[in-house]
């Protein structure tokens, strides 16, 4: 006997539920609010918007369709089954933040509150997703980043790769890349972006340098790198800053610091901690992201 599909939602927690949390009652988080000059109807109303638009999307999956659900926080515990359709209620971080726990499963993205967010991601309004479910085949493929240490760690990521330091402090390393190095640097660290992640973190990097770089686009086989802010030395070069990975090029970085972080698209405690002497290899990951 074949199984129906599963449609699995995948939200965070709104700003008043985890203010409830923190403080205990609705009443105490309310008077939180007002003491530093806020107004519990501003969180309040994005709360209910997000709650309206779960509503009406899980409203339009089939009757026979089994469900699953799971907060942003419960991502690295949460088993994804290979046929499960994943319905992702949120911003657009929410796409990235499950992005690198699935493999081949489409994602349908919805924006609970159009206009407030970017909609890059999360492309659709919640009177959409019984369509959508229904035309999940014609899903557009998203290139990723994978980084791999020489120990055989690997970490995946929808948007960047940041290797560096967990603080502000330099982080120290040899980098090489086809046509460029090795060579020693001091920097606060190295930006691995797919075209995806090219209108976050590493457009700001590419703007602030006037970098005459072409940036990928979301479905390019293409990874745009730059080095922030290397600092020039009797042993450090500032030769190898920027520059682009095409197709199964790699960019290979050697620790020279007592130990650095590796983390995908800003979650930070999910990270690799490679240290003095390990390797750590970066280059276009083989899942991609399928985007209804």
């Amino acid at each position: 006997m074949t199984l129906a599909p599963r449609v699995v939602l995948v939200h965070r927690a709104t700003e008043l539920t985890e203010l409830v949390a923190r403080h205990g009652t609705r009443g105490q988080a309310e008077f939180f609010l007002r003491s530093r000059g806020r107004d519990v109807a501003e969180v309040a109303a994005h709360d209910a918007a997000q709650r309206a638009a779960v509503t009406r999307a899980l409203a339009q999956v089939p009757l026979d369709w089994r469900r699953g659900s799971v907060e942003r926080a419960d991502l690295p515990r949460f088993l994804f089954a290979p046929d499960d359709v994943v319905l992702v209620v949120g911003q657009d971080g929410l796409v990235a933040n499950v992005a690198k726990y699935l493999d081949g499963q489409p994602v349908v993205g919805v924006d609970p509150e159009p206009g407030r967010n970017a909609g890059v991601l999360v492309r659709h309004g919640a009177q959409d997703v019984g369509e959508l479910l229904a035309a999940r085949a014609g899903a557009q493929a998203r290139t990723m980043v994978q980084a791999r240490t020489d120990d055989g760690q690997t970490l995946t990521a929808l948007n960047e790769l940041y290797l560096g330091q967990p603080t502000h402090q330099t982080a120290r390393y040899r980098l090489q890349v086809p046509g460029c190095g090795p060579e020693r640097q001091a920097s606060s660290g190295v930006l691995v972006s797919t075209g995806t992640g090219a209108t976050g973190w590493c457009r700001s990097a590419w703007l602030e340098r006037r970098s005459g770089l072409t940036l990928p686009g979301p479905e390019d086989d293409v990874l745009a790198w730059f080095v922030r802010e290397a600092w020039p030395s009797p042993v450090t070069g500032t030769t190898c800053t920027e520059g682009l990975l095409g197709g199964d090029a790699e960019l290979v970085l050697t620790v020279e610091s007592d130990q650095l972080v590796v983390f995908g698209d800003g979650l930070e405690a999910d990270r690799l901690t490679p240290s003095w002497g390990q390797q750590v290899t970066v280059s276009r990951a083989r899942q991609q992201l399928r985007l209804v």
